[in-house]
């Protein structure tokens, strides 16, 4: 780019300071008319197919998104969790070929025993100093790697590959051969994979390493990469709810029966096993963690308090709570929210784990995982709301996660006190799901509205 003469900038500066102030007062009027509207279906309807800011905040996303699979800004990494929540809008603005084949390279990367890489790389930028590279004869390009110690990778990937499927019309991606195995049959690997090394028979349930609800770092351990002799292991809902999603999903892109009814049927003991086993009739919310080995909990605080905003909405998601439930939920999200002092339901948990207990910033209140504010799940309960109907919920508690999007000029990786934003300024999670949400949100809209017409 050339040299921009001074005289040049200020009418430019003037024009993004009026449409960051036209986008202020298009949020605030958005508010006090959800706020002042008799709150019909129609009422909601008509405010949500006026509200510019939800236009706006889709098509930030989709160009955000248009820009690569890497994680976002700051990432050179793929990972199979970040996809997954990305794909859809992802299709609409890249070429499906392009999609497909950054699914590929997961399969081609899978490791012997059915597992999934977490992420890859090319192998340039292979620079972190990860002593446990995962390398594959079927790929000489990238470098696969773990940096997490849930097991959502490879129900991530599947749940991925089927809204290819659905989103495409491409079921000709099941029968691709990887290293003379079909895509279909790898997923069934890795659903081999984890009822072999990821599963409790005491409980029906599949089982990771302790983290904060989804997060990826664990306690006692500056080594977030690996499971190791030291990981405390334990079984949350998180990893349960998104399998029992995997397997809902396979059912809706495979026709082979046997398959089906064997995935039916796992889905429903887990289900069944969820709801005896981690669901706390008491303080109706999800336990924690049922621990395998001894407990990393220290004395004097009491886990089974510790409410997962994000574990809590996948759950939803499974189909693991009634309407009633959803709405008690959303209700304690909100309680949380007031309580903590941040700004929305993308808080990650309530109360916070106790300074120190993880390693790094994690060990303060309020930051990354540990009581952060992260839009990508914060963003999956929004979508949870208006798939179960509560639509002007959603619309309430997406507004502050609008408003941060527009001021900011972009869709950062999570927010700490004070709605200030960290980590990745571009990270496509936050703009998938948000994108995913607003799309919701406009075809309940245009759905009530036709209804009117008729």
């Amino acid at each position: 780019m050339g040299v921009v003469e001074e005289k040049s900038v200020k009418p430019i500066i003037k024009v993004r300071k009026m449409k960051r102030i036209t986008s202020i007062i298009t949020c605030l009027v958005a508010c006090m008319q959800l706020a002042s509207a008799q709150t019909t279906p129609r009422a909601l309807a008509r405010i949500i197919q006026r509200d510019t800011s939800l236009v706006a905040v889709a098509r930030m996303a989709r160009q955000v998104l248009g820009e690569g699979f890497n994680a976002g800004s700051g990432y050179s990494q793929v990972w199979a969790r970040d996809l997954n929540t990305f794909i859809e809008t992802a299709l609409e603005v890249n070429r499906p070929a392009d999609v497909r084949g950054a699914l590929l390279v997961f399969f081609a990367m899978q490791q012997p025993n059915g597992e999934c890489i977490d992420g890859y790389v090319v192998k340039k930028d292979f620079t972190w100093g990860d002593n446990h590279p995962y390398y594959s004869t079927l790929d000489d390009i990238h470098v696969g790697f773990k940096n997490t110690v849930e097991t959502d990778q490879e129900t991530s990937l599947i749940q991925a590959v089927c809204k290819y499927i659905r989103k495409t019309g491409d079921r000709s991606l099941l029968q691709e051969m990887v290293g003379g195995v079909t895509v279909l049959d790898r997923m069934q690997q890795m659903l081999d994979y984890l009822k072999r090394e990821r599963y409790s028979e005491q409980y029906g349930l599949i089982y990771g390493a302790m983290t904060a609800d989804w997060g990826d770092c664990q306690p006692l351990c500056d080594d977030v990469v690996d499971i190791h002799p030291d990981s405390p292991m334990a079984i949350d809902v998180y990893d349960n709810a998104m399998l029992m999603i995997a397997l809902d999903d396979l059912q809706t892109v495979c026709t082979d029966a046997q398959r089906c009814q064997a995935w039916k049927q796992w889905y429903d003991d887990i289900a069944k096993n969820v709801r005896r086993h981690l669901w706390d009739k008491k303080r109706k919310k999800f336990v924690p963690h049922i621990y395998l080995g001894e407990s990393p909990i220290p004395a004097g605080f009491d886990e089974l308090e510790v409410y997962y905003h994000g574990g809590t909405a996948v759950a939803i998601e499974a189909g693991l709570l009634t309407p009633r439930e959803i709405a008690q939920a959303n209700a304690k999200m909100l309680e949380n929210v007031e309580r903590s002092g941040m700004p929305t339901i993308g808080l990650t948990l309530y109360p916070v784990y106790p300074d120190g207990f993880f390693h790094g910033g994690m060990a303060k209140p309020y930051v990354y995982q540990n009581g952060g504010d992260w839009t990508w799940f914060g963003g999956r309960m929004i979508q949870q709301l208006v798939r179960y109907g509560f639509c002007e919920e959603a619309c309430n508690e997406l507004r502050p996660m609008l408003d941060r999007v527009i001021q900011n000029h972009g869709f950062y990786e999570w927010y700490g006190m004070g709605n200030v934003p960290s980590g990745s300024g571009k990270f496509k999670g936050s703009a998938g799901v948000l994108a995913t949400a607003i799309e919701m949100l406009q075809d309940w809209s245009k759905k009530i509205l036709d209804n009117e017409k008729e």
